[in-house]
């Protein structure tokens, strides 16, 4: 059995993510940010998702993005929008799936893995540069140009199942492999109980999913 490492933010993309490397005959390993992101449930989130779903660790990385700012994530002087918009919105967090990937990318060397997983999509997203096909094909060059490794080697495949599914497929994937979406959070501002929002660009993309998948929302929101 080879091994992956699974980056698992607790939100339904990347729980997805890691039932399908399971499936895929993967012995994972998961990775977590506390990076100062507005909601805290997330992360544990993240933690009961990688317990239900059969990974081999879970371990959380703390990051300080918070001093850098620049998005709505990090920094709670900026609102988050509620009402979408045209371009990149301010819920981008200035180079954040470069930073993760590349600690990930530590922690596969570390446990000899051959793949990460990774759950960026280019279809149902709100258009952050990192999610697109071009850049995690440059990553993959550096990252086999980076380590002993690759040079040695050994590649390592970047992998990102869900890059061309909407996000009614994506929910559709994870309902056959058995994945418990109300375990998820996704919400950009939940609140400690993991209960969302419902009018966050995240829960809009949630919600529309779980209306054309034809599946039942377990989301809790609040009030």
């Amino acid at each position: 059995m080879t091994t992956a490492v699974v980056l698992l933010s607790g939100g339904l993309d990347s729980a997805t993510c890691l039932a399908m490397a399971r499936d895929q005959g993967y012995r994972c390993h998961t990775i977590a940010f506390d990076y100062g992101q507005r909601t805290r449930a997330e992360l544990k989130a993240a933690e009961r998702l990688s317990v239900e779903l059969g990974a081999q660790s879970h371990r959380v990385i703390e990051l300080g993005l918070g001093t850098i700012g620049g998005s709505a994530l990090t920094d709670h002087s900026i609102d988050v929008p509620e009402d979408g918009g045209e371009g990149i919105p301010v819920t981008y967090v200035p180079a954040r799936n470069t930073v993760f990937l590349s600690l990930a990318l530590g922690l596969a060397e570390v446990v000899d893995a051959s793949a990460l997983f990774i759950g960026v999509n280019a279809v149902d997203y709100s258009g952050y540069p990192d999610c697109r096909p071009a850049f995690i094909d440059a990553f993959q060059t550096l990252a086999n140009l980076a380590t002993k490794a690759g040079v040695e080697g050994h590649p390592m495949r970047i992998a990102t199942p869900l890059m061309h599914l909407s996000k009614a497929q994506i929910i559709a994937q994870g309902v056959a492999l058995g994945v418990d979406y109300a375990l998820t959070v996704s919400c950009y501002q939940a609140d400690s109980e993991g209960r969302a929002c419902g009018r966050c660009d995240s829960c809009r993309l949630r919600r529309q999913g779980f209306d054309q998948a034809g599946v039942t929302d377990p989301t809790v929101y609040q009030g």
